[in-house]
């Protein structure tokens, strides 16, 4: 058998580049006569915009540290030992740079062993231990704490989380097995599923101690000094730990069963880790912590070694590095500065536009619309979610009031537009309209202001193409709901040039949006994607197979809903209108489905209706079954999934040599911060390459092999 020593060293080697982080011991007594006490920090030697990871080195390091300790413990030096954390930062889990590199199942079970051989030792001192969250804690962070005897946190602790299924894992270092002992399983099913799968939800200092993980809650600015008055009454006798009961029956396994339901409507079993956590939980209920601990050590090298993860950590990694850094986004030094934001149109997607410029770039806005009543309402609606704000908390009475005091509404453009640097239209979905209202703003707006589009499908160039200057007008297409999908299409037309381009990018930034550069092309990158998506399976129903096998069709994708619950969400009639124009440039691959036509006309708002008898699940609008007119093809569930994964693998393949975008990550970014495309999946193209789809259609992969996969 390896050691741990060896395990890890063999690791390492594997992981050259690996941030190493330090496990520094130091010495001293403890308050109130408690005695000499050891504690050991782990910090990487970078400030806290480097979190500390834990790669293979840096657990070898905690391992030596734990071997000084465990003597000074046996020989009586000691009364106890405590983990912490550098300033802001207790340790956010496994160096997942790491991972990535990992090419054989072994390699990937002596990861599981070396974390858990580690980390076990804190519970097998002669003297008790203590972890101290001093600041963001996840993962093996989270876990390495969850090995202690004791636990504090610190009440300004911003973030603690075990992400790991959110990102195709499990919990592998005691998190699946502990958790669940210590605060019971529908707790632990709450923190390790739900919160996972609800975007990576995170917990602050003050859900964690009243979730029961921490034993003790301390103030942020003297937090370790308190853990540490704390300690010496704990190891005295003056503080007792009384923890509850955990229910060891029914409600254990209603917790798994509730965990199961979670996965099911989030991932429809698509997604291996979900279900590989929760089989880990429910066999916890016996308490034989080292079973659990072999089961972690199976599940992470079996995950590691698929697909799933490799595609999570690469859209984690889109997410978190290439969405800083856009592709092809001009020097940041040309943008000009934006002092003042001009809304053209007062609806509800320019009332949400008006309410996140305010929010984010603190500068006066100013709506403008056909009549003193639309204008009103506009302003009225900014004004509305800035009460909502203050009442939840979120911002205080003289932020609520200079916010309501920056944002106005005129009828004159003239008036409203003279001194703005930054104007966005949001008005009718119709080249026509868009072009007059730039006409009329050009005439009255300053030389230097950028004229934005919040076009969702119409060509940017076309739009400026009748004004004099042309080379300020770009596309800047927000995702509904405008507060919560982070993608901003931002569009080159052909004239555009490079200041108003790096403006755009630098408002993008400041509106905290995640910024993907696309060329003037039909619909963009989204809309396009989802329409070629979505007009396959109208295809499908239209020839004759049931919609309810057309839906279910690509359920294993995971998607956040299914297509027609999304053409609801959008609207069938904006829907309609993306087909249409997408029917116009390339009749032969988009169709405009006579039964969509349909539906728009009769006023309908979808294909479903929803009933409480049904407990609100969809079921198909008899008035709507009575509109369809179908053929008597009828395809397979998988027949029907082949269809749609080919339709899409080829118009990826075709925007990707029209350049709509840099390259297949910026597509992926796309659809995962503008659709909500799972992580799990990696965004679309991941997929399509696992699935064998990449290359039956196009003759080769999006990504190269080990990009989203395992390394050949």
């Amino acid at each position: 058998m390896s050691t741990t020593a060896e395990l890890l060293k063999g690791a390492a080697e594997l992981f050259p580049d690996e941030v190493v982080t330090s496990a520094h011991v130091r010495h001293f007594e403890l308050p109130a006569g408690a005695g000499r006490f050891a504690l050991i920090t782990l910090d990487n030697g970078f400030d806290h915009t480097k979190p500390t990871t834990f790669g293979p080195q840096s657990l070898a390091n905690l391992n030596t540290a734990i071997d000084q300790v465990e003597a000074e413990a046996a020989n009586g030096e000691i009364v106890g030992v405590g983990i912490t954390g550098k300033p802001f930062i207790f340790a956010v889990g496994a160096d997942l740079k790491g991972v990535e590199l990992l090419k054989q199942h072994s390699d990937a079970l002596a990861i599981g062993k070396g974390g858990h051989d580690v980390f076990k030792r804190l519970s097998g001192l002669a003297v008790p231990t203590f972890a101290y969250y001093n600041g963001a804690a996840m993962g093996g962070g989270v876990e390495v704490g969850l090995h202690c005897t004791y636990r504090t946190v610190s009440k300004a602790l911003p973030a603690f989380s075990l992400p790991e299924v959110f990102l195709g894992l499990v919990p592998g270092w005691g998190g699946c097995t502990i958790l669940p002992n210590l605060i019971g399983a529908e707790k632990a099913v709450q923190v390790i599923i739900e919160n996972s799968l609800n975007q990576n939800r995170q917990l602050k200092g003050k859900q964690v101690f009243e979730l029961g993980i921490a034993d003790a809650i301390f103030e942020g600015a003297d937090f370790l000094e308190q853990s540490l008055i704390w300690t010496a009454s704990v190891l005295k006798g003056d503080v007792t730990v009384e923890r509850p009961e955990i229910d060891r029956g029914e409600g254990w396994d209603q917790a798994v069963a509730k965990g199961r339901l979670v996965a099911d409507s989030k991932v429809h079993g698509a997604a291996p880790a979900a279900y590989r956590a929760l089989d880990i939980i429910e066999a916890a209920k016996d308490g034989d912590l080292q079973k659990g601990f072999d089961a972690e050590d199976q599940a992470l090298a079996d995950l590691i070694m698929g697909g799933e993860l490799r595609a999570g950590i690469y859209a984690f990694n889109l997410v978190q590095k290439r969405a800083k850094r856009p592709a092809g986004a001009p020097d940041k030094s040309l943008a000009r500065p934006v002092t003042k934001v001009g809304v053209v149109g007062a609806g509800l997607m320019a009332s949400q536009l008006a309410l996140l410029f305010l929010r984010r770039l603190e500068v006066p806005v100013v709506l403008t619309d056909i009549d003193q009543e639309r204008v009103d309402k506009g302003v009225g609606y900014v004004h509305g979610e800035i009460d909502k704000l203050l009442g939840k908390g979120r911002i205080n009475q003289d932020k609520a009031n200079r916010l309501k005091g920056l944002v106005s509404g005129v009828l004159d453009k003239a008036a409203g537009f003279a001194d703005a640097d930054f104007i966005i239209e949001a008005v009718f979905e119709e080249m026509s309209v868009k072009q007059k209202v730039f006409a009329e703003v050009e005439a009255v707006a300053p030389a230097h202001a950028i004229l934005a589009t919040n076009t969702s499908s119409l060509s940017v160039s076309e739009m400026a193409s009748k004004l004099q200057h042309p080379e300020r007008v770009v596309g800047f297409h927000f995702f509904n709901p405008v507060a919560i999908l982070p993608l901003l299409e931002i569009v080159r037309g052909e004239k555009t040039d490079d200041a108003s381009l790096a403006t755009a990018f630098g408002v993008a930034k400041k509106l905290k949006k995640t910024a993907v550069l696309t060329k003037d092309a039909p619909a963009f990158v989204v809309n396009r994607i989802l329409t070629r998506f979505m007009g396959e399976i109208q295809n499908i129903i239209d020839e004759g197979t049931p919609v309810a096998t057309a839906e279910k069709a690509v359920e294993p994708l995971g998607l956040p809903m299914s297509p027609l619950v999304l053409l609801e969400l959008v609207g069938p009639a904006i829907g309609l209108h993306v087909s249409e124009t997408l029917n116009r440039a390339f009749p032969e691959r988009f169709t405009v489905s006579p039964n969509l036509k349909a539906v728009v006309e009769a006023g309908k708002r979808g294909f479903y209706v929803y009933s409480a008898e049904n407990g609100f699940k969809p079921e198909l609008d008899p008035e709507v079954a009575a509109l369809l007119k179908q053929g008597d093809t009828v395809l397979t569930e998988e027949q029907a999934r082949d269809r749609v994964l080919d339709a899409v693998a080829q118009e990826i393949g075709l925007m990707l040599e029209e350049g709509v975008v840099a390259e297949a990550q910026d597509i992926d970014l796309c659809l995962i911060t503008g659709a909500g495309w799972p992580f799990h999946l990696g965004g679309i193209t991941p997929y399509l390459d696992r699935e064998g789809v990449s290359e039956r259609v196009n003759g080769k992969r999006f990504l190269a092999q080990g990009v989203a996969s395992v390394p050949a």
